[in-house]
């Protein structure tokens, strides 16, 4: 089984009350959906806007990782 790192930054960072957490997943789609099925709705309705890197680089819910890749979510954000 795959294992990705997870990076979580702002709102949905508090929404798991972890910055960091390790999931299954061979994708990024997979890796996105076990950590919504871990931390709960309000977390999946969020990561569905969030922006998606691995391992630095932009990604798509298709794009592959392996272990210990880093897979980090970003939430939107808006500023005045």
């Amino acid at each position: 089984m795959t294992v990705a790192r997870l990076r979580l930054f702002g709102p949905i960072a508090e929404l798991a009350g972890t910055r960091h957490d390790h999931v299954p997943g061979a994708s990024v789609a997979e890796a996105v959906a076990a950590a919504s099925e871990r931390y709960g709705d309000a977390f999946a309705r969020l990561a569905a806007h969030c922006r998606v890197w691995v391992n630095g680089e932009g990604a798509d819910p298709t794009t592959p990782v392996g272990d210990d890749d880093e897979v980090a979510l970003l939430p939107p954000v808006s500023g005045g």
